[in-house]
């Protein structure tokens, strides 16, 4: 088992302090936001001296999270998409990471289910080719406030298009808020399937309420409707040994001291005799 930090959790920080936060609070990897690395490159950083300060640190990064809406279908911006997915692998290449997470959001919601599906399996069947040869996997993470919200949903794309580098993350508040899987299903999973884990907590929309993570994830872990130790033991009933990142989207909670809130992250991890 091994827990990485995610940049999430640390919004208002810099690709490099993450590394030294993750060290000095007791991680061994780091979930790396694109947005972070790519201003540190974008500011006179370079993959060289990234490589350095891992190394000092002893920290890996486990994910690039994420490249988003997969499921641009239009000419122009499923190539524009497709090449987001090509300077994304380079990126992990670069950094001996071995996972890019990949998620749809609301731009196929709009199109009947066919429609959709077929769209999904397309882009991820190419997504999964860009990487192929590079060794990079793909980790498949479902939106709770959008129609491919399901395990089985993506458990379904995944058999379609008979990739074998195109996992899921187990997300728990997305799992929860969208309704629509049992954490028994996770129990019943192959765990080669399983790619990373995002611990969390949070609440699904109220009635009449807008979807807006930064509304409904505002809680820390144990704060939300969550059952968390019920997806914990799902995960864990799979066999699954891989990587757990707690995930705190929490514009309250991003006001602490940074150091404060990745241990205790990590605390709520442990706390449910994760180690």
């Amino acid at each position: 088992m091994k827990f990485a930090l995610h940049g999430v959790s640390v919004w208002h920080s810099n690709a490099v302090t993450q590394l030294r936060i993750a060290r000095e609070t007791g991680y061994t990897g780091l979930e790396l936001l694109p947005e972070h690395l790519f201003r540190y490159l974008d500011n006179g950083g370079s993959y060289a001296g990234y490589r350095q300060l891992m190394e000092k640190y002893q920290i890996t990064i486990t994910c690039l999270n994420a490249l988003k809406r997969i499921g641009r279908h239009q000419p122009e911006e499923r190539a524009t998409m497709l090449q987001e997915a090509e300077k994304l692998c380079r990126a992990a290449v670069e950094l001996g990471c071995p996972v890019v997470q990949i998620m749809a959001l609301t731009e196929l919601d709009s199109l009947p289910e066919a429609r959709r599906n077929a769209i999904l399996r397309e882009n991820i069947s190419a997504i999964a080719d860009i990487g192929k040869p590079l060794g990079i996997r793909f980790q498949i993470e479902v939106v709770a406030f959008t129609a491919f919200n399901s395990l089985q949903q993506a458990l379904e794309i995944i058999r379609q298009t008979g990739k074998d580098n195109v996992g899921v993350v187990i997300d728990f508040w997305h799992l929860h808020a969208g309704g629509n899987t049992r954490p028994d299903e996770v129990a019943a999973m192959d765990p080669s399937l399983i790619y990373g884990v995002h611990f969390c907590d949070g609440r699904a929309a109220r009635p009449g309420e807008a979807w807006d993570e930064w509304v409904q994830r505002n809680y820390a872990p144990g704060e939300g409707d969550v059952d968390i130790p019920a997806w914990v033991s799902a995960v864990r009933a799979t066999g699954y040994d891989g990587v757990w990142s707690p995930e705190l989207l929490s514009p309250r909670n991003w006001e602490h001291d940074l150091w404060d809130i990745a241990a205790g992250c990590l605390d709520s991890m442990k706390a449910c005799d994760l180690h």
